[in-house]
């Protein structure tokens, strides 16, 4: 990777990484990237990337494996932990990086790298675990048991909005279990993606079990799952995207996984704590500009307090710091382009979009891609704004008669990722957990994040139905062999 400091202003221009070391793009040109913030602040140049690019990345993955899933799990462990360690100690200028490329408030962006040490961590611990059971046998003094086994050569295609804690809940699992593997990070998330592979190369992890290819989706995502070597994919971002992925996979018959989004729904029943509800709902809501698949995008009021919840949300957004990502206090921050910020305020033609905090008239906004935390309240249920993902500072309110009535509200999208109920009756939530259409499912708490060791994974079009995180890595990530020994 050559360029300048990633501090302050200056750009840097990328490189893959590819079998331990840095290789130039080649004649299919260069991509360039602005701060989200501050759109004269040029970030990146990117290749383009190509199908040669992705066939030196595999091939260098497929000549790693053997000798990576032949060690033992206690050694892939200690890769991890320095892995983890090198990040830790790099912690403050990759936090800046993703700040300035993704659009991510540096306190979220601290944020973010320390939840990725702790993701490397916690599956250095699963690489010592068993794997595998002892399974009674019929046969008389037989021995019978399972493996769990390392797949091979595995594809990791990951979106902007988490550039670092998504790639490593998918590279890290794959890497304990002794898989290898090729990363494409989405074309906005390049610098962090270099940064990270530079972290693993510092910490020491073999030449070619970690490889990151740049470019755009149309010229490495084809050629990286039509690779021969390639015998699973993990996909997150969009639902169109993801269906393509999942066709792809299952016509050569490897593995696959998509994550593809949420219309995330907060339920406020009459006997909530209110200013819980709207703190909380307004956080799920705004932070990071709603940029998050578990972001809070519906809320679902009982009638009886509609008026005087609303009345406290406005308050709580009111409350989250609106600024440049730069600033260590902001919370919403812009969205990641100016594209995206057309197609948001499009999106709200038509609807009676209050404006809960307004962009100021400043210079430190101008040249930044700031949409203003937005509130909806006449959309129509089967409306596009009711059922689309927006991926932006919107949130869509729904009044409902009861507990049946609110749930038939939230479960009336097509996705089915995150939902919260604040509540302070048991029966209640117990109900709601039970009918609920979401993968993710909360009482009193908002929508959006998850341990880095639970499950992961959302219903309905928002998941092909696999889980990430947690002990559901492994069954993602490895396949059983069977096991009988006779006398």
């Amino acid at each position: 990777m050559t360029g300048s400091s990633v501090k302050g202003v200056g750009s840097v221009k990328l490189e893959h990484f590819i079998n331990g070391g840095w290789r130039a793009g080649d004649a299919a040109g260069w991509r360039t990237h602005v701060n989200p913030s501050d759109s004269a602040d040029v970030v990146a140049e990117v290749p383009v990337g190509s199908a040669a690019d992705v066939a030196l990345a595999v091939d260098a993955a497929s000549e790693a494996l053997e000798t990576w899933r032949a060690l033992p799990g206690p050694t892939r462990a200690e890769h991890l932990y320095r892995w983890a360690a090198a990040i830790a100690d790099r912690h403050e200028t990759i936090a800046e990086a993703m700040m300035r490329e993704v659009g991510k408030p540096i306190g979220e962006s601290r944020g973010e790298t320390t939840r990725a040490v702790a993701i490397l961590r916690y599956y250095a611990g699963e690489a010592v675990r068993a794997l595998g059971d002892v399974i009674p046998a019929q046969a008389p003094g037989a021995l019978q048991f399972t493996l769990h086994e390392p797949l091979g050569v595995v594809a990791l295609i990951t979106p902007w909005n988490f550039p670092l804690a998504i790639p490593l809940w998918k590279a890290a699992p794959a890497l304990a279990f002794g898989n290898t593997i090729v990363l494409k990070p989405a074309e906005a998330a390049s610098h962090t993606a270099v940064l990270l592979a530079e972290a693993a190369a510092a910490a020491g992890l073999p030449a070619g079990v970690f490889n990151v290819v740049l470019g755009t989706g149309s010229a490495i995502g084809p050629a990286l799952l039509q690779a021969p070597a390639v015998r699973a994919v993990s996909f997150t971002g969009s639902g169109g995207v993801g269906a393509q992925v999942a066709a792809a996979a299952a016509a050569r018959n490897i593995r696959y996984q998509t994550e593809m989004g949420g219309k995330n729904v907060a339920i406020v029943l009459p006997d909530a704590d209110l200013r819980q509800a709207a703190t909380l709902t307004a956080a799920g809501a705004f932070r990071y500009a709603g940029q998050k698949c578990t972001a809070t995008s519906r809320v679902v009021v009982a009638r009886e307090v509609e008026a005087p919840f609303l009345d406290e949300l406005r308050r709580q957004v009111a409350s989250l710091p609106l600024g440049p990502v730069s600033d260590p206090s902001a919370a919403v921050g812009p969205v990641i382009s100016e594209g995206s910020r057309t197609s948001i305020l499009s999106a709200l033609d038509g609807f009676d979009a209050e404006i809960v905090v307004p962009v100021p008239d400043a210079p430190e906004y101008a040249r930044g891609w700031f949409v203003p935390p937005t509130l909806v309240r006449n959309a129509a249920v089967d409306s596009s704004l009711a059922q689309n993902e927006l991926f932006g500072p919107v949130l869509a309110s729904f009044a409902a008669e009861d507990l049946d009535h609110a749930i038939e509200l939230a479960n009336s999208t097509p996705y089915g990722l995150s939902a919260s109920l604040f509540t302070r009756d048991i029966r209640s939530a117990l109900r709601y957990i039970n009918r609920i259409h979401a993968g993710l499912v909360r009482v009193n708490g908002d929508t959006t994040g998850v341990d880095p060791h639970a499950p992961f994974g959302g219903m309905k079009g928002s998941s092909s139905g696999t889980r990430e995180q947690g002990p559901a890595a492994r069954e993602f990530y490895t396949e059983i062999k069977t096991v009988q020994i006779n006398p």
